[in-house]
């Protein structure tokens, strides 16, 4: 296990959270630990880790990590957090589920929030979900009217919900401005492999797609190659990918963040699941496009889309299957 400490900034930064709460004096910084099975720099866990690392900029927590925790190791991890004093552990529980919750249940009076597929537990197990379907969705609708060859690929982790309804929402944007769309997917296995990734970007271009959706980081390097555009899921590509990295599905986990901490300096159970902070609405996603890159008829259906999502007269289906 490869561990780093990362020591909270000073907290004349940004505000800190001003609830009182049980047990935690007003501007009290949370001790939180990340837990994190790939290394930081993985797109799923980049957003974790930058979230975290800008809460303890803000002053709001204390912030140590470990990164590349095999999943037989994340239960002892998970105990070695604890035993240490930290009052929030956030990690992912995929890998581990029984194994994670009967962790949580030894220590009741620490705080888990973990990536699950599966719901809360007692008073302290607290999941979420990667809820970037809404932005899929609009990336979708953008790339339906900007694809020449209407045949349209992605690239997937391992097919669980949380990966499952992001591609699906993507396709559905898709259908909404290209209702001929045909579609390729493929799964590579693991969470964190570029040049697998990479691979199954380019079978998908060989047979056709002119675009490719990419849930994981390798996917954009086949665009780039083949000259063809490509779609970001959960951070930023367009900076390390110009002209080929058209838009992206950005996903925040602060927003779920600061929910949990907020419930923990309250003294409310946190055995609850936030996923619903991870919505438009609330803050926890949103898609980021090059205009110079997609026709403006296209922009001008995604805005009015857009909108809808966020004052809530449209809602984005939430289709958990495997993608064909």
């Amino acid at each position: 296990m490869n561990r780093r400490d990362v020591l909270a900034l000073t907290a004349g930064g940004a505000a800190a959270l001003a609830l009182g709460g049980r047990g935690f004096a007003q501007g009290t910084k949370i001790k939180v630990a990340g837990l994190h099975s790939s290394p930081v720099e993985n797109a799923w866990n980049s957003r974790l880790h930058e979230a975290m690392l800008e809460a303890a900029k803000d002053g709001v927590i204390e912030y140590v990590f470990s990164e590349g925790v095999a999943g037989t190791d994340y239960p002892r991890a998970m105990r070695e957090y604890a035993e240490q004093g930290h009052q929030l552990i956030v990690g992912e529980s995929y890998a581990a589920e029984t194994e994670a919750r009967q962790v949580a249940a030894d220590y009741p009076k620490v705080s888990f929030l973990m990536g699950s597929s599966a719901g809360p537990a007692g008073p302290n197990f607290g999941v979420f979900g990667t809820w970037n379907h809404e932005a899929a969705y609009l990336t979708g609708m953008l790339a339906g009217k900007t694809s020449k060859s209407g045949k349209f690929g992605s690239v997937g982790a391992i097919p669980i919900p949380e990966i499952n309804n992001t591609i699906n929402a993507f396709r559905a944007g898709v259908k909404e401005t290209r209702p001929d769309a045909v579609f390729l997917n493929g799964f590579i296995g693991t969470f964190f492999d570029p040049p697998k990734a990479k691979e199954a970007g380019l079978a998908q271009i060989d047979a056709g797609a002119d675009i490719l959706f990419g849930e994981r980081i390798g996917t954009a390097d086949a665009a780039k190659d083949k000259n063809v555009l490509s779609i970001g899921s959960l951070r930023d590509y367009s900076p390390r990918y110009p002209k080929t990295v058209f838009a992206n599905a950005m996903w925040y986990f602060r927003p779920i963040l600061d929910g949990a901490l907020a419930d923990i300096r309250a003294g409310k159970p946190t055995g609850q699941d936030y996923s619903p902070f991870s919505f438009m609405a609330k803050g926890g996603n949103d898609v980021l496009f090059d205009k110079e890159l997609v026709p403006a008829e296209a922009v001008a259906l995604m805005e009015a889309k857009r909108k809808a999502i966020k004052e809530g007269s449209f809602t984005v289906p939430v289709d958990n299957s495997e993608p064909s």
